[in-house]
C-alpha cells in the first residue's frame, strides 16, 4: 500500500499531462474540421490537401497518448476512480481521431466537387460544422473539468446538428432535381455533409463518455424535449 500511496504525485502529474494531450488533440481536429469545411465552400484545393497531410499527426498523437494510458494501467495501480479516467481518455481519443478522419473525408470530398466542376456555396454546410465543433469543445471541457452538467447542452446541440443535416439535406436534393447535370458533385457534397453529422455523434459519444467518468452512470436516454 505504502508504494501505491506513495505513487500518487506520479499519478497526477501523469493525468495532467493526459489531459493536456485531449486538449491538444482536440484542438487538432477542430481545426482539421474547420478547415476542411473552409475548403469546401471555397473549393480551396491546397487547403485541402493541408488538412489530408494533418491526419498523420493526429494518428501518432493518438498512439502516443493511448501508450501512456497502458503505461499508467501497468505501473502506477489505479483505484476505481482512476481507472474510469484512464479508460475514458482512451475511449475519447478514439472518437477525436475519427472526427480528424471525417474531416479528411470532408477535404477528399472538395477533391471531387471540384473535378465534377460543381458548387458548394448554395448550402451553408460552415453553420452546421461549426455546431459539432462547438459540441467538441464543450465536450472536451467536460473531460477537463470533471463536470458532467454540460451533456444536456451537448445533446441540444446535437440535435441542432441533426435538423441542419436535414434541412441541408434537402436543398441538396432540391439542387440535383433542378441541375441534373450537376447530380455527381451534389451526391459527394451531400456526403461531406453527413461527415459533418458523424463528427456531432462522435463530439456525443465524448460527453455521454464524460458523463460516465465523473458519475459512474450511464447517461439516462431520455429525450431531450422531455428532459
Amino acid at each position: 500500500m505504502e508504494q501505491i500511496h506513495g505513487s500518487r504525485p506520479v499519478y497526477a502529474r501523469e493525468m495532467g499531462e493526459l489531459e493536456h494531450d485531449v486538449l491538444e488533440m482536440a484542438s487538432r481536429a477542430e481545426s482539421m474540421v474547420a478547415r476542411g469545411v473552409d475548403a469546401l465552400q471555397k473549393l480551396d484545393l491546397n487547403l485541402a490537401r493541408e488538412v489530408m497531410a494533418d491526419d498523420d499527426e493526429l494518428d501518432i498523437k493518438e498512439l502516443q497518448v493511448e501508450q501512456r494510458c497502458l503505461r499508467l494501467l501497468a505501473l502506477q495501480q489505479p483505484m476505481a476512480t482512476d481507472l474510469r479516467e484512464i479508460g475514458t481518455v482512451i475511449k475519447i481519443i478514439t472518437d477525436i481521431e475519427r472526427i480528424g478522419d471525417l474531416a479528411v473525408d470532408v477535404a477528399k470530398a472538395t477533391l471531387k466537387v471540384d473535378h465534377e466542376m460543381g458548387v458548394t456555396d448554395y448550402i451553408d454546410i460552415p453553420l452546421m460544422a461549426n455546431v459539432a465543433r462547438q459540441m467538441l469543445r464543450q465536450s472536451t471541457q467536460m473531460f477537463v473539468k470533471k463536470d458532467a452538467t454540460q451533456i444536456h447542452d451537448v445533446q441540444i446541440l446535437e440535435d441542432r446538428v441533426d435538423d441542419l443535416y436535414r434541412a441541408i439535406r434537402g436543398q441538396i436534393f432540391d439542387y440535383m432535381l433542378k441541375n441534373p447535370d450537376q447530380a455527381v458533385s451534389a451526391g459527394w457534397l451531400l456526403l461531406a455533409t453527413h461527415h459533418v453529422e458523424r463528427m456531432a455523434d462522435h463530439a456525443l459519444n465524448i460527453a455521454e463518455r464524460c458523463y460516465f467518468m465523473v458519475t459512474g452512470n450511464l447517461v439516462p436516454r431520455e429525450t431531450v424535449e422531455g428532459a
